[in-house]
């Protein structure tokens, strides 16, 4: 088919492979869902916060848990320039003088997070220490009056969520955020645009996964030894808390709602070596309206079956009445990217209401193949009143290569920087995060459950969170052994 021609009118015989002027089009309907985000104030680029600051504009904070997980965001701090680190809290000297040398900021240390929380100097505090100790190290925080950013889950006990949320209703003038990086993402942004403009139609199913071979291993000393906590049911809530966690909070930003009630299946099948959680899940939740997310998480298998197969592990796709987008959120060496494929025939009418013709026999017609239309974000949307012609036409060049599966568009910017960029501006404003508290809150209510479900191998209801935990006298009082 030409460039120039009209497309034919029967879809099913017509190619599925866009023309330029197609991709032309189509990107822009995605690369305009972007900038209108932008317009509106809900789609952060992180070259926005990006400026010279002085040292006196720094807000300054201090770092509790300096493991793999902390060291791993002070790695990311260290490029950011909104915030200096000016202390590290950690049991272990080795890790907390390893993570002082990552920062570089020579920052003071700390063996008992206590005497951290005492500095008056310190105005904000990251939080990345094992999941069972959240709770007390946040409600701690905030009782310092320090602004808070707290790894998910956020928190580990039906008890610590109905405590929390208390206590961040007491703090409201405090920022509190959870570490989902994905409500920080340019992609993820523009999917949900997406999915609220109808793009995708009646948006119905999501299907994600994290899949990892062979994803967390015993070291020696067992129980025993603290790098094994993930492993044990007393410190941790397993794959759903690490991994799912993520999806199911884009499930809920995407949904606009929180599930009815989930339904699971786990098991110990492969990994014999002492652990307690289980080492491959399967979850489907059920939302208002009949939407479903179907999650898996595995650990004998990293293939991820979406992107051409251009990305390991972990990804999603989003499916409605009009189209679909399959979404990574990427990794420091491969950043977020996304594809859009629009459906060869879409509903246009409210499900249940359209009538359709059915044909006898086993056999109908498949729709001709297609490939995923990338979606782009601000930084490739053609301004074509503004861009100098090499601009504009390299912009369309692009768009044809990526069509074309030659190159793909990433994001600009790691979404945790993003993140973290974020939290130190909001710290600093006292303003409300997009991963708030009771997105936080939310979250960590549906790893509870969906654990429940599969331990318990049965529906269990969202809803029986309101009489879980109501006791918060022990979790308020609970201290942590100096």
């Amino acid at each position: 088919m030409s460039e120039s021609a009209a497309p034919p009118p029967d879809r099913a015989e017509r190619s599925q492979e866009p023309s330029r002027r197609e991709v032309i089009k189509l990107g822009a309907v995605a690369g305009s869902a972007a900038a209108a985000l932008g317009n509106a104030g809900e789609l952060q680029s992180a070259p926005a916060f990006i400026k010279a600051y002085a040292a006196g504009e720094q807000i300054k904070y201090g770092m509790i848990g300096t493991g793999s997980r902390g060291t791993y965001l002070l790695g990311h701090l260290a490029n950011i320039d909104n915030g200096r680190c000016v202390a590290l809290c950690d049991i272990n000297e080795e890790a907390l003088d390893h993570a002082a040398e990552v920062i570089k900021t020579n920052p003071k240390k700390y063996k008992d997070y206590r005497e951290l929380l005492a500095d008056k100097d310190i105005e904000a505090i990251l939080i990345a220490v094992p999941l069972y100790v959240h709770f007390p190290i946040t409600r701690d925080a905030l009782l310092a009056g320090k602004q808070t950013f707290c790894e998910k889950s956020l928190v580990f006990k039906p008890e610590e969520v109905h405590a929390l949320r208390a206590l961040a209703t007491q703090h409201s003038k405090q920022t509190l955020q959870v570490g989902l990086q994905r409500r920080y993402s340019l992609y993820f942004q523009s999917v949900k645009r997406m999915i609220d403009d109808g793009t995708l139609g009646n948006v119905t199913h999501i299907q994600a996964q994290w899949h990892r071979n062979p994803g967390w291993t015993m070291k020696p000393g067992g129980k025993s030894n603290p790098k094994n906590w993930r492993l044990f049911r007393e410190y941790s809530g397993g794959l759903t808390a690490e991994l799912a966690s993520h999806h199911i909070d884009v499930a809920d930003w995407f949904f606009g709602a929180h599930p009815d009630f989930v339904i699971g299946l786990g098991g110990l099948d492969t990994w014999h070596d002492g652990r307690e959680v289980w080492d491959n899940i399967q979850l489907i939740f059920s939302y208002p309206g009949g939407r479903k997310l179907l999650y898996s998480a595995i650990t004998t298998n990293q293939h991820l079956p979406i992107l051409d197969s251009t990305r390991p592990e972990f990804g999603m796709i989003v499916m409605g009445t009009a189209g679909a987008v399959e979404i990574t959120l990427g990794s420091d060496n491969a950043l977020p990217t996304a594809l859009w494929y629009r459906e060869p025939a879409p509903t246009t009418v409210s499900p249940g209401t359209e009538k359709t013709e059915t044909k006898a026999g086993a056999t109908f017609e498949l729709a001709g193949p297609q490939k995923g239309i990338p979606i782009l974000t601000p930084q490739n949307d053609v301004d074509w009143k503004n861009d100098p012609f090499l601009t504009r036409e390299s912009k369309l060049a692009r768009r044809w290569l990526y069509s074309k599966g030659i190159i793909t568009p990433e994001e600009d910017r790691n979404p945790v920087d993003t993140e973290l960029i974020s939290f130190l501006e909001d710290a600093k404003r006292g303003a409300r995060p997009k991963a708030d508290v009771e997105v936080g809150l939310a979250d960590s209510t549906a790893v509870m459950l969906s654990n429940l479900a599969m331990d318990e191998n049965r529906r269990v209801y969202f809803s029986e969170i309101d009489k879980m935990g109501l006791d918060t006298s022990a979790v308020m009082n609970y201290r942590i052994p100096a």
